[in-house]
């Protein structure tokens, strides 16, 4: 699995690592490295199967794989602590570490994450394998910006989603690893999990999300012992990108409010 490590280098510092989404590549973060390497040692990589990570997958892939392979990953190179910045897929990764690695997993920020998968959200899915496999990868990756982003903000940014959509057709992760993803995706069902997960958790949602809505994140929290909402007006499924300024004031005021509590379990 590749993995590239940003910001603070000393082994002790504090250090986080951002898992994306379905995408499942690390530039989906690039967003957010400037105000996060300023203070911790951050981590990101490419997801078995997407990217420099690029192999194909087993039929029955997991939730629990996704997270034991990035466990390993990190251990390899002697990363034992660190806390999860997980969007939709990768947030549920988190939850997963969190869950199977109680001592190595500090704290977790989910974004328009979900305790399990809401029906709305199973319909948008099935509409995109639809694409995937009546369509094509083009039609599959034309849409997805429908999935991600407010019309107005892509309207404004057709440029670079015309880039973006050129890239992610060059570089798709190919069918077989998508469905698998997806249907691990899918399945993941944290309802007799969560209550487990004793680590601090941010669950932090898009009102205007048109895949998951919002109500799964007070769902999810609910159902933590240890969490914490934010919901933002705007921004859509993806608004780490689309309103990143916002975002990464609300996730920084967040980890500063946490950061006593992973040195205490440490100790």
């Amino acid at each position: 699995m590749h993995l590239d490590i940003l910001g603070l280098q000393n082994a002790d510092a504090p250090t986080l690592v951002l898992s994306s989404g379905l995408g499942g590549v690390a530039s989906f973060w690039q967003p957010q490295l400037a105000a996060l390497a300023a203070h911790y040692r951050v981590v990101v990589y490419d997801q078995r199967g997407t990217g420099r990570s690029a192999e194909p997958l087993p039929a029955e892939y997991d939730m629990t794989m996704m997270a034991g392979e990035l466990a390993e990953a990190l251990a390899q190179r002697g990363i034992m602590r660190f806390g999860v910045i997980g969007h939709a897929l990768g947030g549920l990764v988190g939850l997963q570490l969190a869950h199977d690695y109680p001592e190595r997993v500090t704290r977790v920020a989910v974004i328009n994450g979900w305790l399990r998968l809401h029906p709305h959200t199973r319909r948008c899915f099935q509409v995109r394998q639809d694409l995937l496999l009546n369509s094509g990868v083009e039609a599959f990756v034309r849409a997805q910006p429908l999935f991600l982003y407010p019309a107005e903000w892509m309207a404004q940014h057709s440029q670079r989603l015309a880039e973006e959509e050129r890239l992610h057709i060059a570089h798709f992760q190919g069918r077989d690893n998508l469905l698998r993803r997806l249907n691990a995706l899918m399945r993941a069902d944290f309802t007799s999990l969560a209550a487990r997960i004793s680590q601090p958790v941010l669950a932090i949602c898009s009102q205007d999300d048109l895949l998951v809505p919002w109500s799964c994140n007070a769902g999810l929290a609910s159902a933590l012992p240890n969490a914490q909402t934010i919901s933002m007006a705007w921004g859509g499924h993806a608004m780490s990108v689309t309103d990143a300024e916002g975002f990464n004031s609300l996730l920084l005021q967040w980890l500063n409010q946490t950061e006593a509590a992973p040195q205490r379990a440490a100790s």
